[in-house]
């Protein structure tokens, strides 16, 4: 949160705020009061949004209050809607020419990011996964090949809840920050799972930085202030969940920042395909980023460095795979067949009967995927001060994260992040507030954020999860997907930000 007095506006003339500063200020209230609600959803302590961390350990530190269901539930539902309102004036604010110094944003979000590595993880379980591969690893059990169950009695292991029937579904980079973490922490849980929130806290901050030193413009610096490190809903998903997704999205944003600001071709084309190596090693779908540049470099019939890039990327990639043993890939090949609830997919999946043809959603996915590719590139914005290959590298690396989120057959909220990471890249254009309804609306549809039938869900509330979560929330995001194909095929011109105009010193 930070302090509206703090962060230096602009407007028309002392005294006399305009209407843009006036919105622009609102939605960082908003902001703030989003942040409220997720950091004291964490501060309470176990709930219906938080598993019970054993332990005597001071950190993570929570006050252990017995939060009734409903109240949890509550406060998360309203982070999510103050968020989403919150952000979504700033952009309509940025729009009409308000303009602020991105710094004091920045430091805030530092410190919600600290604020949240420091308490419990909330608004998921997959810490819990996390800590249990980390702990198969370093007692000399394969995690692509061992379950939580197959430990009875592990102080670690056995905490998992969703998946204890199911191995590592993560790539070996990721389980060698799981077994760093269980390392740490030994036999307790709550050390290890310290270890991983401050660790992917570390990733969330850093992205932010590389970002803010990529974009060089104030309007630039305060998109990244504004869509990624002040941005509730992923400081809430990514940082107050602990979610390894920031692993692979600082490595594909690392990747681009080389791919823009180094000049050497090949010095460039080696490092940024390392990094995107490392990016699949933690999520593959993370590396999809490369493909910007790999088309550029292709385009301009310039093989040498598009092996280069993927000859460095397939090295590291192939060499973390084969270091992590024969059964890194089982588990991912059956997760992609999955199909989450909240997924358009989910509506064809059930009027097909669930689990029946899903070779035909497969198939459907990868067709939507293409098609979506081909509109993003023609619609997105193109950042006008880069150089025109560097330009388009970006812009198609954007397309091809936007496009695999919103055809995935398996989505959750916090895989947005990568998506939000390079939209930051890209000119204000209409396809920010789109992906902010698609996180906003992937948001609600997880709640409660733990099984059901754990923590006891009152049959009142069923309608959480079969009414918004399998029905509400596909239909919305379908609806999504068709306004974006309508927009798209329009080719909307983006219009340029107007000058912002500055008070006179006092």
């Amino acid at each position: 949160m930070t302090s509206l007095d703090s962060v230096r506006t602009d407007g028309p003339a002392a005294g006399a705020p305009s209407r843009p500063r006036i919105l622009g200020l609102a939605g960082l209230a908003l902001t703030s009061a989003s942040l409220a609600c997720f950091l004291l959803t964490a501060l309470l302590g176990p709930s219906a949004t938080q598993p019970f961390l054993p332990g005597t350990e001071a950190l993570p530190y929570s006050l252990d209050v017995e939060v009734p269901l409903r109240l949890a539930i509550g406060l998360v539902v309203l982070g999510i809607l103050l968020g989403a309102s919150g952000l979504g004036l700033c952009l309509l604010a940025v729009r009409r020419g308000w303009l602020c110094s991105a710094k004091p944003l920045m430091a805030a979000g530092l410190l919600v990011a600290a604020a949240f590595a420091m308490m419990p993880p909330v608004g998921s379980t997959d810490h819990l996964n996390y800590a249990a591969y980390g702990r198969m690893a370093v007692t000399g059990h394969d995690p692509y090949a061992t379950k939580a169950i197959d430990m009875p009695g592990d102080p670690v292991a056995g905490a998992a809840e969703e998946w204890r029937h199911t191995p590592s579904v993560y790539g070996p980079i990721a389980t060698a920050q799981e077994a760093f973490a269980s390392w740490v922490g030994g036999d307790s849980l709550r050390i290890t799972v310290l270890v991983l929130s401050i660790t992917n806290a570390l990733a969330f901050v850093l992205t932010g930085l590389i970002l803010y030193r990529v974009c060089r413009s104030p309007q630039g610096r305060l998109r990244v202030a504004l869509l990624w490190a002040l941005n509730p809903l992923m400081l809430f998903h990514l940082v107050g969940g602990a979610h390894n997704d920031a692993l692979s999205i600082l490595a594909a944003v690392a990747a681009l920042a080389v791919f823009i600001r180094i000049s050497r071709p090949v010095p460039r084309a080696l490092v940024s395909g390392a990094l995107l190596g490392v990016a699949a090693a933690i999520k593959f779908p993370a590396a999809l980023v490369g493909g910007g540049p790999a088309w550029t470099m292709l385009r301009e019939r310039r093989v040498g460095r598009a092996a280069a890039l993927f000859g460095a990327s397939g090295a590291v990639a192939v060499i973390s795979f084969a270091l992590a043993g024969p059964h890194a890939f089982d588990q991912v090949r059956r997760a992609a067949n999955s199909v989450s609830l909240s997924s358009p997919w989910h509506l064809l999946d059930a009027a097909m009967g669930v689990n029946q043809h899903r070779i035909v959603i497969r198939i459907g996915s990868l067709v939507l995927l293409a098609a979506l590719i081909w509109l993003l590139v023609r619609a997105l914005p193109r950042d006008s001060t880069r150089a025109p290959d560097v330009s388009e590298g970006v812009t198609v690396a954007a397309a091809l994260a936007l496009a695999w989120l919103l055809a995935a057959t398996y989505t959750l909220p916090w895989y947005d992040g990568l998506g939000w990471a390079v939209l930051v890249l890209l000119p204000l254009s209409r396809f920010d507030g789109a992906l902010l309804a698609h996180t906003a609306v992937l948001s609600l549809a997880y709640l409660p954020a733990r099984d059901p039938l754990l923590i006891g869900l009152p049959d009142d509330l069923n309608w959480l999860v079969t009414g918004v979560r399998a029905t509400l929330v596909p239909w919305l995001l379908t609806g999504l997907l068709v306004w974006l194909a309508v927009t798209c095929l329009r080719r909307p011109r983006v219009r340029p930000a107007p000058e912002p105009v500055r008070s006179p010193p006092a």
